[in-house]
C-alpha cells in the first residue's frame, strides 16, 4: 500500500506535521511525525464473509451502496477492533441477511497488491432466520452453484471466493460419487 494516497496530515500523538519517510531499506516510506518521530502506520483493514449454505443454494446479496453498488456479495464486512473474526462472520450475516449462521470451515483468506483489505472467507450454514434485504442491500436470494450471476460480482475477493467454493464442491461431490 502506498502511503501517499492518504490525506493524514498531522500526528494523532502531538499534532506535528506528518512526512513520507523511509526508515528501513526495503519497506515501504512510512508517515513519520517531523515532531516527535512517531510513526504512523497504515495497516489493513480485516473483512470477514461468508458463504451460506441453504441446502444447494449460497445467498448472495445485492449491494445498495458504494463501492460496487447494484453488484452481488456474500454477506460480510468489516471486523471491528478486538472482535473476533467468528464473531464478526456470525454477527456480519445476521445484520445484513437476517439469518443466523454455523461456520463449518475456513475458505480462504484473500489479499491483493495495493488494495487495503484482506478479506478471510468462511463456509457457513444456515441455522435460523429469515433472508431479508438489510440497511446495505437492495437485494437477497438463494442461488444454486450453475446460476450465480458471474459477470454481476462485486470485488474480486468475492469471484474468487465463490471459484474456489465451487472447485471445492465439484471435488467432494466427485469423491461422494466414486463411493457409491
Amino acid at each position: 500500500m502506498h502511503h501517499q494516497q492518504y490525506t493524514y496530515k498531522f500526528c494523532p500523538v502531538c499534532g506535528g506535521h506528518l512526512e513520507n519517510k523511509n526508515i528501513k531499506e526495503q519497506e515501504p516510506s512510512r508517515l513519520v511525525c517531523k515532531d516527535c518521530e512517531f510513526v504512523f502506520y497504515l495497516d489493513p483493514k480485516l473483512v470477514v464473509c461468508s458463504i451460506v449454505e441453504v441446502g444447494d443454494k449460497v445467498i448472495l446479496l445485492k449491494r445498495a451502496i458504494d463501492p460496487q453498488k447494484g453488484k452481488w456479495v456474500m454477506p460480510g464486512g468489516f471486523v471491528d477492533r478486538g472482535e473476533e473474526i467468528r464473531k464478526a462472520a456470525l454477527r456480519e450475516a445476521e445484520e445484513e441477511c437476517g439469518v443466523r449462521i454455523e461456520l463449518k470451515d475456513l475458505l480462504g483468506i484473500y489479499s491483493y497488491g495495493g488494495k487495503t483489505e484482506v478479506v478471510v472467507v468462511y463456509i457457513a450454514e444456515h441455522k435460523s432466520g429469515d433472508l431479508i434485504v438489510g440497511d446495505e442491500t437492495d437485494d437477497a436470494r438463494l442461488y444454486s452453484l450453475d446460476e450465480i450471476p458471474w459477470q454481476e460480482l462485486a470485488f474480486q475477493s468475492t469471484v474468487d471466493a465463490l471459484k474456489d467454493y465451487c472447485r471445492r464442491e465439484n471435488f467432494s461431490r466427485k469423491e461422494y460419487e466414486r463411493h457409491l
